[in-house]
């Protein structure tokens, strides 16, 4: 099997697994605020299934507080977002050769 096919399959299944995770936090009532960083992609690449998605964000509890980011998010998560923002870097760490960091980009 080609290599770049085994990593997106992959990517798919850790993106499937972690959208698990995250359903399960939001549905449990523990938290207040759940951020899901670059959670757009998933949806974007139809990792996780943009219908069961929206279910969820629906039936929250309404003092939970979710934060998803990501770029190219879908039409319908900007639809259903009470705020859109864009960031666009001044200074980032990538200019100056530091590369990605366990615990902040991964």
């Amino acid at each position: 099997m080609d290599l770049a096919l085994q990593d997106l399959e992959n990517s798919a299944a850790l993106a499937a697994e972690g959208w698990r995770l995250a359903r399960a936090a939001i549905e449990g009532g523990e938290y207040d605020l759940i951020v899901l960083d670059e959670f757009t992609y998933p949806l974007k690449f139809g990792w996780v299934a943009w219908p069961e998605v929206e279910a969820v964000l629906r039936a929250r509890h309404p003092d939970l507080h979710m934060i998803i980011t990501g770029r190219d998010a879908l039409p319908e998560l900007v639809a259903l977002a009470d705020t859109v923002s864009e960031i666009q870097p001044v200074k980032h760490a990538y200019e100056a050769g530091i590369g990605g960091q366990k615990g902040i980009e991964y």
